[in-house]
């Protein structure tokens, strides 16, 4: 799709209520309401422009099979450079239940162009979990937060819709450089059903 045009269907998104912390310096915030805040640092990786849509004031991604290496209409936008920590977070909603193992949505690490680290919202053995971590959630709609250090080292964070604390899940290292990005993903979705996967409240903070 071209730029200018992913620029003019996103900026129709509106805003959402879940915001961060008071205080926080907000360095991108895909409140989808302002079209200045867009530019070409927004990228697809393996677009099929059938597959995403704008659906009541978010961006709705279709489920589609494959996985980390082959994930289709993965949106990926660069870390920025600049000192940290940094602070990613999304909030992502399941539209319809998923049914095949290891359905997900949830926010992914890339370096050098290879995904490296996720938190996402899974269906893993017939349980939902927020992954990693493997921490059970009976909600649809969970929050999703990676706080990167400037030395690689993470916190994943997760909050259940209508809660107010995080809860962490995993800790570690990341890899750094200067190629690194933060994408939106879902992957392993069903062949025979049209599973759409909602996301809002897209930022990057400084806390």
């Amino acid at each position: 799709m071209h730029a200018l045009t992913m620029v003019m269907c996103l900026a129709a998104l509106a805003a959402s209520d879940w915001a961060p912390e008071p205080g926080v310096e907000v360095l991108f915030e895909a409140d989808f309401t302002d079209e200045d805040k867009w530019d070409d640092d927004w990228t697809w990786l393996r677009e099929d422009p059938e597959d995403w849509r704008l659906a009541d004031g978010a961006l709705e991604i279709r489920s589609r099979p494959g996985d980390a290496e082959t994930v289709r209409n993965a949106l990926l936008r660069p870390v920025p450079d600049v000192e940290g920590p940094l602070v990613f977070e999304v909030t992502v909603t399941f539209t319809e239940t998923p049914t095949g193992q290891w359905e997900q949505a949830g926010l992914t690490w890339y370096h050098d162009g290879e995904p490296d680290f996720k938190i996402v919202h899974e269906l893993l053995d017939d349980e939902i979990l927020i992954v990693p971590g493997f921490e059970p959630t009976e909600k649809d709609t969970v929050q999703l937060r990676l706080v990167v250090e400037d030395d690689g080292s993470y916190k994943a964070k997760f909050r259940e819709e209508d809660e107010e604390e995080f809860q962490e899940v995993a800790d570690g290292e990341l890899p750094l450089g200067e190629d690194n990005a933060i994408a939106l993903v879902t992957y392993h979705g069903p062949e025979d059903a049209d599973h759409w996967m909602r996301f809002t409240d897209f930022r990057i903070f400084r806390p």
